[in-house]
């Protein structure tokens, strides 16, 4: 189920045909928070009212040409600076695809520079995420250069990949904040490893290590078990809760999210917004099928 759905996602006449069709953008609504700046605003408002931090995510990937790529940076160069004057508590994530880096590494890299500058004059930050594993080594690269300059930058690291513990290992020691989470891209053997306990234990190890050289990480995962061992890590070795944050996705286990609330931990959820929502809607189906019999449900209700 999970290698269709990923198969899903990279079809672009679906993806045409759902971005356009009001029953798909009603279904949507249950991971995606609107098409507009102002709509996610509103939704972030509300989350903040719960004692939830966000980040806004605008949605967009793959870029067909730095026209494109420009259009997006200046969405998130006016949602910077619309989350600070509203006084929202939440900062913002974009990936380099977005940003053109399948046309320019140079262009996309200017891009960036511009929102991070943004962010650091603002004392806001700006989370990079971390796409399939062709573009890992030059997203930390980016990510590496731009936090020498500007601080105000962290990145994603996918606990599923070979690499990330070495990764892991130079970002801590440069004081590059990294949210961890599982990954969701399908990667060959060679790259990542394949058994979902192989990729939990690979997130344990890298939490510990997080923990201990990292600067406030992010453990970004639903799944019980896991935030279940990080709970009981954190309380052996009395780390104060304040010290990392959990990261949630908006509209996924919301009994889950309050639970970890009202434990005083704190707690972001990636509020994502736009009208390309497409693939990320299916990376989210990907990553827990049995959403698919939500969607199910809905299709029969009025």
């Amino acid at each position: 189920m999970r290698r269709l759905l990923l198969f899903l996602s990279r079809q672009r006449h679906l993806r045409k045909w759902t971005e356009t069709s009001s029953l798909a953008q009603r279904l949507a609504t249950r991971f995606v928070a609107g098409q507009t700046l102002d709509q996610a605003l509103e939704v972030s408002r509300k989350i903040n009212a719960e004692g939830i931090a966000v980040t806004l995510d605008h949605l967009g990937e793959s870029v067909t040409s730095l026209e494109e790529a420009a259009a997006a940076r200046d969405v998130y160069l006016r949602t910077l600076p619309a989350i600070h004057e509203t006084g929202i508590q939440g900062n913002v994530s974009v990936k380099l695809t977005q940003f053109g880096l399948d046309f320019s590494y140079d262009q996309c890299r200017a891009n960036i520079e511009q929102l991070v500058r943004r962010a650091a004059g603002l004392k806001s930050f700006v989370r990079v995420d971390m796409e399939s594993s062709e573009y890992t080594g030059r997203t930390l690269d980016v990510v590496t250069d731009l936090h020498q300059r500007y601080g105000a930058v962290g990145v994603v690291i996918q606990a599923y990949l070979h690499r990330s513990k070495g990764d892991v290992e130079k970002l801590c020691a440069r004081g590059i904040r990294v949210r961890l989470c599982k990954g969701a891209y399908l990667e060959p053997p060679e790259v990542a490893f394949q058994k979902k306990s192989e990729v939990d234990r690979s997130f344990i190890e890298l939490m510990k290590l997080l923990l201990a050289k990292g600067q406030y990480p992010a453990f970004a995962t639903h799944d019980e078990k896991i935030i279940r061992q990080i709970e009981d890590y954190v309380a052996s070795k009395r780390i104060p809760r304040d010290a990392f944050e959990f990261q949630m996705l908006y509209g996924i286990r919301r009994d889950l999210q309050k639970r970890l609330a009202a434990g005083g931990y704190r707690l972001r959820l990636y509020v994502p917004f736009g009208k390309a929502w497409y693939p990320y809607y299916m990376r989210r189906l990907a990553e827990r099928p049995a959403n698919v019999l939500f969607i199910m449900r809905n299709l029969f209700r009025q």
